[in-house]
């Protein structure tokens, strides 16, 4: 079936994505720097760029940059005067999204700060609310990131979790990989929160069986 998903992605992607050498590059770029391949696919960063869209994002926030390439997906969505503060604990990481950031001649919109999110998140309360939150981070610490997304949003927020479905492994209550097991609190939390209007969705394709999940703060 992995066959059959990643040629129903790339059917999507020559259809609906048009060809980008920046972000081709990019790609590129990480792949020559030796950063893991977990970027999200090409289709997927087109829907991260229309929920932004939708939501008329000026303030968006990124828990985990890798090399930029949801980072670019998502400043370019950005109405005029809009900034995107984007989170990197790797410094190595860092170094080559910042490189891509200015690839993309973003630099100027792009705010990216390095180090523990954990110790960078308290930061950011004076530049708060952000309009948009996107978290695809290390999932052990999903629920911490959803507190902090929860304190840096207002009403009309949009928070948006990555990678939640983990090859169907979120269903197991008894699994012992911890990315999972955060991943379930981070989904407890947001059934216990009233604040949350809140779904997900399972995703398959080039990038395997996943999903993500997605919030409005009312």
């Amino acid at each position: 079936m992995t066959d059959l998903w990643t040629e129903v992605d790339d059917y999507l992607i020559d259809r609906l994505v048009p060809t980008d050498p920046v972000l081709d590059e990019v790609l590129r770029a990480n792949a020559a720097a030796g950063l893991p391949a977990i970027d999200v696919a090409p289709n997927q960063g087109r829907l991260l760029h229309i929920f932004a869209l939708m939501v008329g994002a000026r303030r968006i926030l990124e828990i985990g940059t890798l090399g930029a390439y949801s980072t670019i997906w998502l400043a370019r969505a950005l109405g005029e005067g809009g900034r995107l503060v984007t989170l990197e604990a790797d410094a190595a990481h860092a170094a080559v999204a910042r490189e891509n950031i200015g690839r993309a001649g973003l630099q100027d919109v792009v705010d990216l700060r390095v180090g523990p999110a954990l110790e960078t998140l308290p930061q950011l309360a004076g530049e708060a609310p952000f309009d948009l939150v996107f978290v695809d981070a290390d999932k052990e610490n999903n629920p911490a990131y959803l507190e902090w997304a929860l304190r840096l949003s207002r009403p009309g927020t949009v928070i948006i979790c990555d990678n939640v479905v983990r090859d169907g492994a979120i269903a197991d209550p008894d699994s012992p990989d911890p990315r999972v097991q955060g991943t379930r609190r981070f989904f407890d939390m947001v059934a216990a929160e009233p604040r949350l209007v809140a779904s997900a969705i399972q995703t398959v394709g080039g990038k395997g069986w996943d999903g993500f999940a997605i919030a409005v703060v009312r």
